[in-house]
Order: C-alpha cells, then sequence, then structure tokens
C-alpha cells in the first residue's frame, strides 16, 4: 500500500477521523441522567449566572482550546480551503491532548474574511479557554490575532507564528553560548516574511537583536526602506535603510540566517561567505533551505538545525504550544504575552543543557544526547518539557499580571503536571528505538499477507527490522505491485522451493526430528513446500534469520510446533511460556502464562514468573511480581492457593533480587492503597507491574476481556523460554500491531 493510502486508512479505519468526545461523568443510571442534564444541570447553570468565574468550576471551560482555521495556509499546501484543512486540525487536537492532555475542538470557518473569523472567535468565547489560531495565510492572520488580544479575555496565539519563534529563540539561544557570540552583536538575515518569519524576527529583536542588525528577505530580494513592490505594514516594519538588494548580498558576513522559505534557497556560495562559527536554521518543510550534509561540505563550523527529525536540532513546534496553553490554562491567563513566550524560550533553552536522561536516550535509540552543536533543543518526546515549560508560562503570567488564578504551590503543581503523562506509549515509542538502534533479521513464513507486506514497507521505512520474507516470488511480487508498494531491494524474498540451501536445511530438520518419526523424504517434502513456518523456523536456527514472526494467516498451535520441533526450548527448562504486554492510556501491565500452560504446576509457575521478569527488564521497567490467586495471603486453604504459595517460594529461592509476593487477588494487585493499608507485610509496596495467573484459563480469559471490553492494547503472545526467538501473531492483528511486534521480536534477538 502506497503512503497516500496508508494515511487514508488512517483516517479512515474504524471511527472516522482522529477525535471523539468521551463523557468524563458516569452516565449509566437514572439519578447519573438527572444530574448530568434536567434537571440536575439547571444548579450549575444558576451559580454560573450568579458568577461567571464559576464556568471554570462547573464545566469543561478551563481546559478546552479551540483550534480555528479558514484554511487558506494550510502545512504546505496552501490555501485548499476550510473543509480540506479539518484533518490538519484535528490532528493539531491530537497533539495538544498526546502532549499537555488539553482538549480541543476543532473549528473550521468558511471564510476568507479576517473580520468574519474575528467576530466567529469573538462570539465562541464563553465556550473556552483559549483560542490557538492555525493555517492562516498572512497578513491576515497578524490582524487578526491582534484584534483578538485587545478584545477577548482569554489567551489567543498564532501557533504558525509563534510556535516557530519559541523554539528557534531557544536554540538560538544555546547556539550563541556553544560558539560565544553575543546576541546583542550578531547580524542576523531572515529570508522569508510570512507568518513565521515576521515573529521570528520580533522574537529575535525582543531577546536582544538590534534591528538594525536584521535584515528581511523575501521572494522580491531584501526589504529596504522605499520598497513598494510586494510590501505591506508587517513587512514595512523591517525594513532598513541600506543598499543591499538580494539575498546573496545580505548574507555576506552575517552571523545567524533564519531560513523559512523553501527549498534550497541557501547555497553553498552563501554559506561559504557567512561569518566564522556560522548559526543556520533552514526550517523549510520537508525539505530544509540546505541540509546538513551541504553546509558541512562546505565549511566544517556551521552550526545547522532545521525543521526535519532525521537531523539533530530538530526545530519542531510541539515543543512548545501545547505547554504554552497548558501555563496559561492553568493560571486562567487573560491573554498569552511576550514575558509567557520568553519564559517559554528560557525553559526550553535551560532544559537542553541539563542532561539528557537515559529514558530519553533510550526512546531515539540509545543515542547519547549532550548539550553541543548537534543537541541545542530538547527532543519533542522529552517528557520533561511539560515539567519546565508549563509551570515557567504559568509564573510569567502571574508575574506579568495577567493570571486570574495564580497557583500558590508551584512543586505540587509540577507534580500535577507529572500525573498527566501516561507511560505507556513513551514504552512503546522506547521499544521501537532500541529496535532501530540495532536492526535485525526479522523473518515472516506469510510473505504473500497483506498486512505483512504494509507492516514490511513500516519496517523499511523506519528502520525497525530488516525483514524476510517467504513464499512466491512472483506472488509477492504482484501483491507488492498491487499495494503500490516498493522495497527499494531492502527486502530479501525468499522461495522455498528455490532456495539454495533447501537440501541442507532439510538434512538439519531430519537430523533434528529422525528420532520422532520423521523421514528424510518428508523433511525435505516439508522444507520445500509444505511448511513456510518450518522454514522460517529453520532460517532462524540455521543463522540466517535472527528472529521470526508468524501466526497471521494460522491457528496459534500452528506456529508454536514447528516452532517448538525446530528451535525448541532452553534447555533446563519444563515449558515455554506465554506473556502478553497490555498497554493501558496510563501504564503498562505484563500478563502470564496466557496462550501455552494449562495447568501449571507451583515450579511451572514459577518459571513462568522468572521469564517473565527477564523480557520485561529487557524493555529496561523494573518487575514488580504479583502472582495471583482467589485467596489473598492465606485466606483460603485451598489446593489451588497453596500451589500458587509455593510457586512464590521457589521464585524468592530461585530470584532472590526479584519483587515478588502472592498468593493474592488481582485487586490487591493492582490497587496500592489496599496493599499499603491490608497487607503491609507484603514484599510488594505498589501496584505490581508483573501478573502470573495459576492457569491458562485465567490468564487467557483476562487478557482478551481487557483488550476487547477495557480498551488495552493487547501485544503478544511474546513466547518465552525457546532457544531462539520465535513470536506469534494473532489472526486479527492489524498493521500496526504486527510492527509493535516485530520492533518486540528485534529487541529479543539483540538481546539473545
Amino acid at each position: 500500500m502506497s503512503k497516500k493510502q496508508d494515511a487514508l486508512e488512517y483516517h479512515s479505519s474504524g471511527r472516522k477521523g482522529k477525535i471523539e468526545v468521551v463523557a468524563s461523568k458516569p452516565c449509566l443510571t437514572q439519578r447519573d441522567l438527572s444530574l448530568a442534564y434536567s434537571p440536575g444541570v439547571a444548579e450549575p447553570c444558576l451559580e454560573i449566572e450568579k458568577n461567571p468565574e464559576d464556568a471554570y468550576k462547573y464545566t469543561a471551560k478551563g481546559n478546552l482550546v479551540a483550534v480555528v482555521s479558514n484554511g487558506t495556509a494550510v502545512l504546505g499546501l496552501g490555501n485548499i480551503g476550510a473543509l480540506a484543512g479539518k484533518p490538519v486540525m484535528e490532528g493539531k487536537g491530537v497533539l495538544f491532548k498526546r502532549f499537555a492532555d488539553i482538549d480541543v475542538f476543532d473549528i473550521e470557518l468558511n471564510t476568507e474574511n479576517p473580520d468574519e473569523v474575528i467576530k466567529a472567535c469573538q462570539l465562541l468565547e464563553p465556550t473556552f479557554g483559549g483560542i490557538n489560531l492555525e493555517d492562516i495565510k498572512a497578513p491576515e492572520c497578524f490582524y487578526i490575532e491582534e484584534e483578538l488580544k485587545k478584545t477577548m479575555n482569554i489567551p489567543v496565539f498564532h501557533d504558525d507564528q509563534h510556535g516557530t519563534a519559541i523554539i528557534s529563540a531557544a536554540a538560538l539561544t544555546n547556539a550563541l553560548e556553544i560558539i560565544g557570540k553575543k546576541i546583542e552583536d550578531i547580524r542576523i538575515v531572515v529570508n522569508g516574511a510570512g507568518a513565521s518569519a515576521i515573529a521570528c524576527a520580533n522574537l529575535a529583536i525582543s531577546l536582544g537583536v538590534k534591528k538594525e542588525n536584521l535584515i528581511m528577505c523575501d521572494t522580491k530580494g531584501v526589504i529596504y526602506k522605499g520598497r513598494t513592490e510586494g510590501m505591506n505594514k508587517y513587512k514595512e516594519r523591517f525594513a532598513v535603510d541600506t543598499p543591499l538588494r538580494t539575498l546573496e548580498e545580505a548574507t555576506a558576513g552575517a552571523d545567524v540566517l533564519y531560513g523559512l522559505s523553501s527549498k534550497g534557497a541557501f547555497t553553498p556560495e552563501i554559506v561559504r561567505k557567512l561569518s566564522k562559527n556560522p548559526i543556520i536554521f533552514a526550517m523549510a518543510n520537508p525539505d530544509p533551505e540546505i541540509t546538513p550534509e551541504e553546509a558541512h561540505a562546505v565549511r566544517g563550523d556551521v552550526l545547522i538545525a532545521t525543521g526535519r527529525s532525521d537531523y539533530p536540532n530538530q526545530v519542531n513546534n510541539v515543543l512548545g504550544f501545547p505547554f504554552i496553553f497548558r501555563g496559561a490554562l492553568d493560571v486562567r491567563a487573560t491573554t498569552i504575552n511576550e514575558e509567557m513566550k520568553k519564559a517559554a524560550v528560557f525553559a526550553l533553552a535551560e532544559l537542553a543543557r541539563e542532561e539528557c536522561p537515559d529514558s530519553v536516550c533510550r526512546a531515539y535509540g540509545n543515542v547519547k544526547f549532550s548539550f553541543g552543536r548537534d543537541y541545542i533543543i530538547p527532543k519533542p518526546f522529552d517528557p520533561r518539557a511539560l515539567l519546565r515549560v508549563a509551570p515557567a508560562v504559568a509564573k510569567a503570567a502571574m508575574e506579568s499580571g495577567v493570571a486570574r488564578q495564580p497557583i500558590e504551590d508551584m512543586e505540587k503543581y509540577v507534580e500535577h503536571l507529572e500525573s498527566l503523562q501516561g507511560k505507556a506509549k513513551e514504552t512503546l515509542r522506547m521499544i521501537i528505538n532500541k529496535a532501530k538502534a540495532d536492526p535485525k533479521k526479522l523473518v515472516f513464513p506469510e510473505g504473500d499477507n497483506e498486512k505483512i507486506l504494509r507492516a514490511t514497507q513500516i519496517l523499511i521505512e523506519e528502520e525497525i527490522a530488516r525483514p524476510i520474507l517467504i513464499g512466491n516470488q512472483d506472488k509477492i511480487r504482484e501483491k507488492m505491485a498491487e499495494l503500490g508498494l516498493d522495497f527499494n531491494g531492502s527486502v530479501q524474498i525468499i522461495d522455498p522451493a528455490t532456495f539454495e540451501r533447501s537440501e541442507e536445511y532439510a538434512q538439519e530438520l531430519f537430523r533434528l526430528r529422525q528420532r520422532k518419526g520423521l523421514t528424510l523424504s518428508e523433511a525435505r517434502r516439508i522444507m520445500a513446500r509444505k511448511s513456510r513456518t518450518h522454514f522460517g523456523c529453520m532460517m532462524v536456527h540455521m543463522g540466517d534469520a535472527d528472529s521470526l514472526l508468524s501466526g497471521i494467516d494460522t491457528h496459534y498451535p500452528e506456529t508454536i510446533r514447528p516452532a517448538l520441533e525446530v528451535i525448541g526450548r532452553k534447555p533446563g527448562l519444563s515449558s515455554v511460556h506465554g506473556l502478553y504486554m497490555m498497554v493501558f492510556k496510563k501504564g503498562i501491565y505484563f500478563m502470564a502464562d496466557t496462550t501455552v500452560c494449562i495447568e501449571p504446576t507451583p515450579e511451572e509457575l514459577a518459571e513462568t514468573a522468572i521469564l517473565a521478569a527477564e523480557k520485561v527488564r529487557m524493555l529496561d521497567i523494573e518487575p514488580t511480581i504479583a502472582m495471583l490467586s482467589f485467596s489473598n495471603f492465606g485466606s483460603v486453604n485451598h489446593p489451588q492457593a497453596q500451589k500458587v504459595k509455593r510457586a512464590v517460594e521457589i521464585v524468592k529461592q530461585k530470584a532472590p533480587d526479584l519483587i515478588v509476593d502472592g498468593e493474592m487477588q488481582s485487586d490487591t494487585a493492582v490497587v496500592t492503597e489496599m496493599i499499603q493499608k491490608s497487607f503491609s507485610f507484603a514484599a510488594i509496596k505498589e501496584a505490581a507491574n508483573v501478573l502470573i495467573f495459576p492457569d491458562l484459563n485465567s490468564g487467557n480469559i483476562c487478557y482478551k476481556l481487557l483488550h476487547h471490553l477495557g480498551g488495552a492494547d493487547a501485544i503478544g503472545p511474546i513466547l518465552m523460554g525457546m532457544q531462539k526467538p520465535v513470536h506469534v501473531l494473532q489472526r486479527g492483528d492489524d498493521v500496526s500491531d504486527i510492527v509493535n511486534m516485530a520492533a518486540l521480536a528485534v529487541v529479543d534477538a539483540q538481546n539473545s
């Protein structure tokens, strides 16, 4: 499937679009409904009528932002209109929610009249705590924001302007420190005169750049005093008295280049003539004005940032707007002023100078980040950004007198912000990036399956794995053509019927299974055409692949049986075991055995727990293990409870470093307050993250109910105890499930 088709399917699959409204209060009983609506709803209405500020107490206003656009300047698509721009505005809402837990309604206005946009926003003020203007063309965007800031008592922020300005200003602050230049001494050239360029120039001057040391250029060249062509009042503010007329003339000897224009605008000749240790922010997207490779090929002293995630120093607006609005909303600011923007700049700049924690490095493939030429801005997935920027903005709002509800205890506020950060998605991202740090050869026996092929495209593009597809080459290539896929020669396709090592594989399979009733001729048939899963397992066994992922087209036993016959379990183990990673909004739990051991003995239960702990630690998570039962620490004297109690004793003997306890009921295991209040003697002092079930019935039932009714993403089954990594897909898995399992399989192979 092509990228276009992938994008269209992403937006259209399941519930259409990317957002939904979820009730935050129970609405199950007649009493609930009478409180939510008539007659109970009258009470908060009357309170708000008496005191309008109570709207923040009784409604969602205080955590609700309107993303408003008329679609006149969408992404790089231009004036595509309000309706066509709606997917972008929904996407902006996703980012607000993902990074700062701010709710969003996207508002697309079918007008190009700026006064109508202004009036619409003014009429919306009772509904929202803030307004984020988005993708409105210049110069109208300047006028709209100016008028709204004058007339409204909630924060109004045009991210296309100020988001880029704030992130680039933080980068400039740190870049100047690294190269040893003072902001008041530098000469800066801004190439571009749209919304973001003018905002960048304004903020740079606010931070200390002398206005006479800043030259702005547009498609007509230098903006100079007396120029009339292509001018407006916003450009006029940057007109300078200079004989310079072209970008090439203006940039000679400059210290800093801001690129907010187009691909290739900064030529090697321009870079060559810059001052010593020049700073280049080539922020055109998706292709910068000059790439880091091109700039460094001209001279080695360039410090460069771009808008691209595949280069160091990405200027990414997501480092700004979610956290700025978070801080502004939390103090009920009436506006986002210059002091608040500067506070965000300095908070981001200071964060980049701090030692980067291992968790962030792991999230980016174990790359070590330290303050310097290749790390002047924090990474977008750095969870500390919320904890630094939002409090800084809130404090600046209080100090500048625009906060209507000041925060009394900033430490408690930071703790509150930490509680907003669900760790589950960060863990998934960390797993993917661990895989990307050292991609392994991953074999797919069902190489002609559409979902496998689409997942393969992602694995290649993201450099998560080195896929090997098993199947008929003509059939696979025909399917690729139907789906519009192009692997660019990055995938090995193997047809067992023509594979040059097929006889060698057959001889080895015969050696492994000759005393299990297998003949050489049958081994040859299995390798040539009978079982691609056997063939894939043999590839792993023979070292031609690092891991196997199969099962999208077959029943679970049909995958695990060949794995056991060819690869087998590790010596000394009584069985292999199944583990699921259950991803919830606020955390991740690991559940075992959910797929293999039907009636485990105490020894097998202990084995499950120890192997599960190894897998969890492989993902850089410290396991806290609860051995589950219907009994709490001897409350029921039954053989099933005694079995679990004995398993706990075995685990403590064999792995005394593990935090483990039981037998315990499931609610005891996952509710910290219950453990601490009623069972303070337990080795577990907080909610467990690894749950070991007493039998396959309970484990299998539980994970499936949590997946389908509890809204958890179920990643697995992860096979534990195999001599080499083999993992199983489920028949209903979608492409994202396959990608997640592939990343896990690669990480498992890295640790084997």
